[in-house]
């Protein structure tokens, strides 16, 4: 059978490295996974009661594409009480997972060939979902003194159609100040390129608040996940939100793409953000790992680390990620302590 030209998009490593230390462990290996961007912990346990109840309760059938009433309100509030915002539930759309939110963003924004800018380091399958669905990326070098995100100035003559940004970034962590974010968006804004924001990260903050876009403007799409402060990554539920002249045109794709986000997933997600006891006891283990890899990192170093800004990323027993002064090229490293195998996902500097 043939193979389309577009499908041919690289692996997701980390995939790839999950699946060798798998097999590794059914072997009879001891593995400590710290190869993937997920926390140790598992969804609330309120959550997870709140599912059983329903299963004993419904059929869990298929919800409406664009999600669960109850849990778009929720959401709205949610912007309510971490940002000040008034969101419209109408703006908000449940997916299946951030993934199903990139494709659903693209696919409604994008028309084959259109160029979108992607600052790097980044999530490596931004790249591979836009060739999947014959967009091309447009990779903008970041540097340590923008402290590794975009700027505008980068911008100018790239023909650009869209941008995307992360903040807290990923892999490297930071966080674009509401200044930083309002000159990229202004920039998307007077180029009529999209503008499309994933806070996947929010939440997960140590030592200032994330920035939303849409606390500088509606025009633009902001793409969310419960997957890492709410411990839900295996549940693949997650959320967009978008300009209300947008929310038919993703609805319509949704219906045919997806039908509907996980009805299971969507019940344990709306009662996950009733759990805010135990997702702050999460974070605080977090914040704890996260100071204690950085000791140690300053420790093997033999001199303090700089950190430069505030950094903000997920760390867990399984998964610890910080804020580095990265770049470029990732490479795997997997370092055999007598029978225990390390699986590191490491970003670093090639000098």
């Amino acid at each position: 059978m043939r193979n389309s030209s577009r499908g041919a998009v690289d692996p997701f490593i980390v995939m790839d490295v999950m699946a060798a230390a798998a097999r590794a462990e059914a072997q009879g290996r001891h593995i400590i996974h710290m190869e993937v961007g997920q926390p140790g912990t598992a969804a609330p346990v309120g959550a997870r009661q709140a599912l059983t109840h329903a299963m004993e309760t419904g059929s869990l059938g298929y919800t409406m594409a664009l999600g669960l009433p109850a849990l778009r309100d929720r959401i709205s509030q949610l912007y309510k009480d971490w940002y000040g915002l008034t969101v419209d539930p109408a703006r908000i759309i449940i997916t299946p997972g951030a993934s199903g939110a990139f494709i659903l963003a693209y696919t409604a924004l994008f028309d084959t060939g259109d160029r979108i800018g992607i600052g790097e380091p980044c999530y490596p399958s931004y790249r591979q979902i836009l060739k999947a669905l014959d967009l091309a990326t447009v990779g903008i070098q970041t540097l340590a003194k923008n402290r590794f995100q975009p700027v505008p100035a980068q911008l100018t003559g790239l023909d650009l159609a869209g941008l995307m940004v992360a903040s807290p970034a990923n892999p490297s962590g930071t966080m674009l100040s509401h200044s930083a974010l309002q000159g990229l968006i202004q920039t998307c804004h007077d180029m009529d390129a999209t503008f499309i924001s994933d806070e996947i990260y929010h939440g997960i903050e140590y030592e200032a608040k994330a920035i939303s876009a849409l606390q500088i403007s509606d025009d633009v799409c902001v793409i969310n996940s419960f997957s890492k402060y709410f411990s839900m990554t295996g549940w693949r539920v997650g959320w967009m939100v978008v300009p209300d002249d947008q929310v038919r045109q993703v609805e319509r794709l949704a219906q045919n793409m997806f039908i509907c986000a996980p009805h299971a997933a969507q019940v344990t997600a709306l009662a996950a953000m009733e759990c805010d006891g135990e997702l702050q006891e999460n974070l605080a283990v977090y914040k704890e790992n996260r100071q204690l890899m950085l000791d140690g990192l300053q420790a093997s170093r033999g001199s303090p680390l700089r950190m430069g800004h505030s950094m903000s990323m997920p760390m867990s027993a399984n998964s610890q990620m910080t804020a580095l002064p990265l770049r470029q090229k990732s490479w795997i490293r997997q370092a055999w302590l007598s029978r225990q195998v390390l699986i590191l996902i490491p970003y670093a500097v090639r000098r």
